[in-house]
């Protein structure tokens, strides 16, 4: 099946109208200038996730929440509809949608809520090593599982012992014969009780005093192989419905043909891999952010304090100003940095800025709307609550605030002593 016949299903599926002629693959070269404007496949793909955010999840939000429970249901809902794996080459059977695209699509996803959304699009993370460093049967054969199946994958580097600091990583892998033999712990990942498969990284060199550069390899890891155990599902402040486990590899067997790129090769791959999975993870920020300023005006509007509606009062509406502002500036992080990987160009620096700020913005959208809500904001029965316990984990997963702190300085400090 083409992409425009798969994309054409998917909105028929969704009781929406499309004109078959808009079908077409969406990052295309830029026009000269700044241009703010989506196409309009970009268009319609944004309002089919904003109609499945308003009709899907967030009616499952709060349940999901309570129970943790995976949401398996909405996984196979939005694959059918083509709102997942979005971003896998046609030639595997995606859409070779770009990053921008599928940003769109986080941040409506994240608006329902971040938990769902991280459980449907960390598989993204996981794939992303492959895309970037897989051979054709590589590809063909981990992408085009995911294509043929509402499954997903896994991102596996962070361990008890080693999560900024990945050179800490103690998971090994040794070559005996045509195999790698694989053992160690992995701590927080994502995914890690639900994935078909996982991206592996381990140390490969013994010489503890090889290079990041050069110690690790990155590999492919199959959820069903002997010696591959995940843990219990670990109980979060937020974003539940996302399932967290400890993964342990007792002398898992790896054939050489699951090595990505070559042996040393790893460290390179998993850090790149960030590059192009931040910016959606700041568009999920945002969407978190956007639902905190619009449940903040509704209930700046019907809650009455001293006879008039507190927004009324100034001291809530510049909060309101305020957290309006943060969230456009936001977006339009996530839009450059996005835009920059889709064009070709490096943007590790863009992709930290909009990771960061995006991720700041979302957890003091949370916390001003709590406020705004007052007493009720402290309270279950009422949005807020939920949204300011989702919010934090921006600031710590794929790379914590610090980290992208240092990376930004690390950058402008470059570039001012290369223009010295």
């Amino acid at each position: 099946m083409s992409c425009i016949q798969q994309v054409s299903r998917n909105f028929v599926r969704s009781g929406l109208k499309i004109n078959p002629n808009l079908i077409r693959q969406s990052s295309t070269t830029p026009k000269p200038g700044v241009n703010f404007a989506l196409n309009e496949t970009q268009k319609e793909f944004q309002e089919l996730a904003r109609k499945f955010t308003r009709e899907e999840i967030i009616p499952a939000a709060a349940e999901l929440d309570r129970t943790g429970k995976y949401p398996f249901e909405l996984l196979k809902k939005a694959w059918s509809l083509g709102l997942t794996n979005n971003h896998i080459p046609e030639e595997y059977g995606g859409m070779g949608m770009g990053v921008f695209d599928g940003c769109l699509i986080a941040e409506e996803f994240a608006y329902g809520c971040t938990g769902v959304k991280t459980a449907l699009e960390a598989s993204q993370l996981g794939q992303t090593p492959v895309l970037i460093a897989g051979n054709h049967e590589q590809k063909k054969k981990y992408l085009g599982r995911l294509i043929e199946e509402p499954l997903v994958a896994a991102y596996g580097v962070t361990e008890p012992g080693a999560g900024s600091d990945v050179n800490g990583i103690k998971t090994r892998a040794e070559k005996k014969g045509e195999e790698w033999i694989l053992n160690g712990q992995k701590m927080w990942i994502t995914n890690g009780g639900v994935a078909n498969w996982y991206f592996v990284l381990a140390r490969t060199n013994p010489d503890p005093k090889a290079p990041a550069s050069k110690a690790f390899t990155g590999f492919i890891v199959e959820r069903d192989w002997p010696g591959v155990t995940p843990g219990r599902k670990e109980i979060n402040m937020g974003q539940r419905a996302s399932d967290t486990r400890g993964i342990t590899f007792e002398d898992v067997r790896i054939p050489k043909e699951n090595v990505l790129l070559e042996e040393g090769q790893g460290f390179k791959i998993a850090m790149g891999t960030f590059d192009t999975t931040r910016p959606p993870v700041a568009a999920g920020a945002t969407g978190l952010a956007q639902r905190c300023l619009d449940e903040a005006t509704k209930y700046s509007l019907e809650r009455k304090a001293f006879g008039v509606p507190i927004c009324q009062h100034q001291a809530v509406a510049f909060i309101l100003a305020d957290m309006a502002i943060a969230v456009e500036t936001a977006r339009l992080a996530w839009m450059k940095s996005a835009w920059e990987v889709d064009n070709g160009i490096k943007n590790t620096l863009a992709a930290s800025i909009a990771k960061c700020y995006a991720s700041d913005v979302a957890n003091k959208c949370a916390s001003d709307a709590v406020q705004i809500f007052g007493g009720n904001g402290f309270n279950t029965e009422y949005p807020v609550e939920k949204l300011m316990r989702d919010a934090k984990i921006y600031q710590i997963y794929e790379g914590t605030s610090q980290i992208q702190r240092m990376i930004i300085s690390r950058n402008i400090l470059e570039k001012a002593k290369q223009s010295a």
